[in-house]
């Protein structure tokens, strides 16, 4: 999903916020892995970002706001995310999905540039995404298929479909007494995440003042996300961490793009 680099510098809309700004990031064990730790972004999670797709998203390629994030398609995390996904694609009809008869007659998997495997691109974007008008719903059919079934999206969809915005890195770290501790981070996906060309986006909402200041804050709306890369003895840990920080009168750092709790002028 990486874009090409944009040669003339980063690319920002005037309803986003900078990328550089205090953070207010929390380290905790996690209590099912002794070898384990966390690191969390508490000024997003805490944050009321909320998927604003057919609502305002203004979409990551000019002229295509309809597609949202999907314009590039997703790539594959690994063999086993992509056969899990076919799993799904099978049960996919063409009352929910738009493009069944291309999927299924020509392919729904494609490669990149660099020979890297992804939901193949049709028609300028994601073949599993419905256009607007069609009659079993606009958005990922994947998803729509989730919903249907009682399931949750993160079910049915590539790895980096359902993890978005939420971004998981991990990092060995050696302490002073010659230990190691693998350090799991769990923080934004905000433009630098894409890779250099993420500057070249033509939006992207993590900062976008749009998408905040309505609904639950991310720790609670992305629940079954977080569980899921977390587990549910460490996200349990984080949950009681961020109602700490949102039971304070002046939580420090503030997600710049939130209403609710802007940063000060600097």
């Amino acid at each position: 999903m990486t874009p090409q680099p944009h040669m003339n510098g980063p690319l920002r809309s005037d309803d986003e916020k900078g990328l550089d700004f205090a953070r207010a990031w929390v380290e905790f064990p996690d209590p099912a892995d002794d070898e384990q730790v966390f690191r969390c972004d508490l000024t997003w999670l805490t944050s009321r970002w909320t998927c604003i797709f057919g609502s305002g998203c203004q979409g990551i390629q000019a002229g295509r706001a309809d597609d949202g994030c999907c314009t590039l398609g997703a790539h594959f995390s690994d063999e086993d995310d992509e056969k899990r996904v076919a799993g799904h694609v099978a049960r996919l009809t063409p009352d929910i999905w738009q493009f069944h008869a291309e999927g299924t007659e020509t392919g729904w998997v494609g490669v990149d540039d660099d020979g890297e495997r992804q939901t193949r691109r049709w028609k300028g974007s994601c073949i599993f995404q419905n256009r607007p008008g069609f009659e079993g719903g606009m958005g990922c059919s994947l998803h729509i298929l989730a919903l249907r079934e009682g399931k949750e999206p993160l079910e049915t969809k590539p790895d980096v479909c359902w993890q978005l915005p939420v971004r998981r890195t991990y990092d060995w770290i050696e302490r002073p007494d010659d230990t190691r501790v693998l350090q799991v981070s769990i923080g934004e996906y905000d433009r630098r995440g894409w890779g250099p060309g993420g500057h070249d986006l033509h939006w992207w909402c993590t900062s976008a003042t749009s998408a905040h200041g309505a609904g639950d804050p991310v720790y609670v709306s992305y629940r079954p996300e977080l569980v899921e890369l977390m587990g549910k003895q460490a996200y349990d840990r984080l949950v009681e961490l961020c109602e700490e920080r949102l039971s304070s009168l002046l939580p420090m750092a503030p997600h710049p793009a939130d209403p609710a709790h802007p940063a000060p002028r600097v």
